[in-house]
């Protein structure tokens, strides 16, 4: 196997082969259908600092000699406990390699159920963990390797693109911080095509909106680059094109992975630049009223790109590109639709009497956004989500 190699450094794509400077890689580095000049399908293998990135169906099966790579030889495998059969399924994989399974991680990686995991790495005498999942699993590693140091290989099961980010965030008494720190970032990320392939349609659909929130809120960000621009058109080409194959054939392995590399690509970016309103308006429905985290993304995501493309309809173009129309946020809109996603926080449960809380609470602080933030203009907002109505502009 021909092994392409990817540099990244202060977001600067460096090819370390024939190509030489970014100018020249970036179009193929960016093209629809192929990583580097690999196309999808096949294996691939990059590099950012500090992280390796693994791409290709069947790769979970190199997680020993990943581990021997790194020197290690005591892993102990995370999961929640809805996935902890594929837990014991690396575990058995791995064989004396791994020292120990550890079953409870949570959504909002509560902080309880990480000093439980850190009492079993002491008992274990742990020297890295492995964390096979969603977000829940993913969290917990980082929860882990933020006390400890201790490395992490990740291997994601849905979108949610957290394990990219050196971004914690952790609940206790029940309220939700985050914190940002490099010990964060995991060593090395496997992205196996096949452990996707039986996610339900349903989450496939909400995980990879929740995704697609990152990109979409980096093409406004302040702190924007012409590399982090061009890294979330990536992921949102990736999803926009990918999931109505997905749909169509959840097994099509070569359509899993083109949404893994949006993932990627979305949850770099979220790493990379700040985020503004609408992850100001999930931490608040998540956190404040226990509202999934998936789902929530993917109702609030045309409001909130709508509500903002009032001040940046230019940085928000290529939405309307991909997709049609003249406004992201209907466009956002229709897509979510054609693709069965949920479209009303009423259906999670949210009260329409939390309405004047939560826009309350999402007005408090002030934050960076392009269009000035009001509390009656996002109690509209979420009156508008709330029913599932198509997104004011």
């Amino acid at each position: 196997m021909e092994v392409i190699w990817v540099y990244f450094h202060n977001m600067k794509v460096y090819y370390l082969s024939d190509i030489r400077s970014t100018d020249e890689f970036l179009p193929l580095f960016w093209s629809k259908l192929e990583f580097g000049e690999l196309p999808l399908g096949q294996p691939a293998e990059t590099i950012l600092p500090d992280v390796r990135v693994v791409f290709g169906a069947g790769k979970r099966e190199t997680i020993a000699s990943e581990l021997r790579r790194l020197g290690l030889s005591k892993a102990l495998v995370l999961a929640t406990p809805q996935q902890c059969d594929a837990a014991l399924e690396i575990a058995e994989q791995i064989g004396a390699l791994a020292v120990g399974v550890f079953c409870k991680a949570e959504m909002h990686t509560p902080v309880q159920v990480t000093q439980d995991a850190l009492a079993h790495v002491k008992e274990t005498q742990a020297d890295c963990v492995v964390a096979i999942g969603g977000g829940s699993t993913t969290g917990l590693g980082k929860a882990i390797a933020y006390r400890t140091d201790l490395p992490q290989i990740v291997i994601p099961t849905t979108y949610a693109g957290s394990e990219c980010t050196p971004i914690l965030g952790q609940t206790e008494n029940g309220v939700k911080t985050t914190l940002s720190d490099p010990s964060i970032l995991p060593e090395v990320i496997i992205y196996d095509s096949e452990l996707v392939t039986t996610l339900p349609v349903s989450m496939t659909v909400t995980s990879a909106l929740n995704a697609m929130a990152h990109a979409a809120e980096a093409l406004y960000a302040p702190d924007k680059t012409a590399e982090t621009t061009a890294m979330a058109i990536e992921g949102l080409t990736a999803f926009i094109e990918g999931l109505p194959k997905v749909l169509q054939d959840p097994t099509d392995l070569v359509a899993r992975e083109a949404t893994q590399r949006g993932a990627w690509a979305c949850g770099t970016v979220l790493g990379q630049v700040g985020m503004a309103l609408h992850h100001k308006l999930c931490h608040t429905l998540g956190g404040s009223f226990d509202l999934p985290h998936a789902e929530t993304h993917a109702i609030v995501l045309p409001h909130a790109i709508a509500y903002n493309a009032r001040a940046a309809a230019n940085d928000l173009q290529p939405i309307c590109d991909l997709l049609g129309g003249n406004n992201s946020g209907t466009a956002l809109y229709d897509f979510a639709k054609k693709m069965n996603a949920p479209t009303a926080l009423r259906d999670l449960g949210l009260k329409e009497e939390d309405l004047d809380r939560a826009a309350d609470l999402a007005t408090t602080k002030p934050y960076p956004n392009p269009q000035p933030v009001t509390r009656e203009d996002i109690r509209a907002l979420l009156q508008a989500a709330w029913a599932g109505d198509t997104p004011l502009k």
